[in-house]
């Protein structure tokens, strides 16, 4: 490492922010549009799973606040390919990279949503999860990243209080309602505990040693079996993994280590739904590619 990188990379972990005109490392810059196109890729394909389920809310008020939040993704996915772009790599190459499989989007937006209760979970536990990461995003060293994710953080906020009463609408309705919820909890679980990524020491991730990130993976699931465990249990419902306890002597969640190796096939595509997920998109944007080319010939 050079010595203008070796500067570079002790001014951003002592706490120092970059601006998209300031000169960045190229190690830096790359690992930077990795990681914040696959957050746009996730915005995007994140409404898929509750698109599906718009036209078969239980209520008009359900339907209206699940396209809001909907609408509120696809937006998060514009302002955070806006700042790629600035880095280097236009909106239209990101998307071309996503729909061809090249580049990756998050686990969870690779499973089917099979029932309303999934929704729910989603709104609710899937995007505390996001919320854990995405606050500590806030302390990001590129600047740009971590001005974006004011305006994200508080919006997520909103939609963990909708999902939250979704499900607490089932956990209080039928016993049919409340076996919906603990079912798509059950088969969520796996996925949520993927969510934070592997065992990784921070000193040894690239993302936590050039604080494009400031958590590392395990203190952010940590973080997540603080805050949503005690509430999953208030409700009555059942976390499935029977080992899930707190140690008291680390202050430390025990639980049973998810599948790795499955986490692997599904964030490369070889989940449930990915490709199912990736070919709607495709479709998408060929059906709409001509009103792209149009306003850009009226541009010109």
């Amino acid at each position: 490492m050079d010595s203008r990188t070796q500067e570079f990379l002790e001014y951003v972990q002592s706490g120092g922010q970059v601006e998209t005109g300031d000169w960045l490392p190229d190690e830096y810059r790359s690992r930077l549009i990795k990681f914040i196109e696959m957050h746009g890729n996730s915005e995007l394909m994140g409404v898929l799973p509750e698109r599906d389920w718009i036209l078969r809310a239980p209520t008009l008020q359900r339907k209206l606040a699940l396209t809001a939040k909907i609408q509120d993704e696809v937006g998060h996915a514009q302002l955070i390919y806006r700042v790629v772009e600035d880095l280097g790599k236009p909106r239209a190459a990101c998307l071309d990279d996503l729909v061809s499989g090249k580049a990756k989007f998050h686990n969870v937006f690779h499973y089917p949503t099979k029932t309303w209760g999934d929704v729910g979970v989603i709104a609710w536990l899937v995007d505390a999860a996001a919320i854990v990461s995405q606050k500590a995003l806030l302390k990001c060293s590129y600047a740009p990243y971590a001005r974006i994710m004011k305006k994200i953080c508080w919006e997520e906020s909103f939609h963990i209080l909708h999902g939250r009463d979704v499900i607490l609408a089932m956990v209080t309705g039928t016993q049919e309602q409340f076996e919906l919820v603990q079912e798509a909890l059950d088969r969520w679980w796996e996925p949520l505990m993927h969510f934070h990524g592997n065992l990784i020491p921070a000193d040894e991730d690239p993302m936590y040693v050039w604080r494009i990130k400031s958590q590392a993976n395990e203190d952010a699931r940590q973080q997540f079996l603080d805050g949503y465990v005690p509430q999953i249990r208030e409700l009555g419902l059942e976390v499935p993994d029977p080992a899930l306890r707190k140690d008291e002597a680390t202050d430390r969640w025990v639980y049973t280590e998810p599948d790795w190796e499955r986490l692997r096939a599904v964030v490369t595509g070889h989940g449930p739904a990915s490709q199912d997920r990736i070919d709607f998109r495709r479709r998408s944007r060929e059906h709409v590619e001509w009103v792209e080319r149009l306003l850009l010939a009226e541009a010109a």
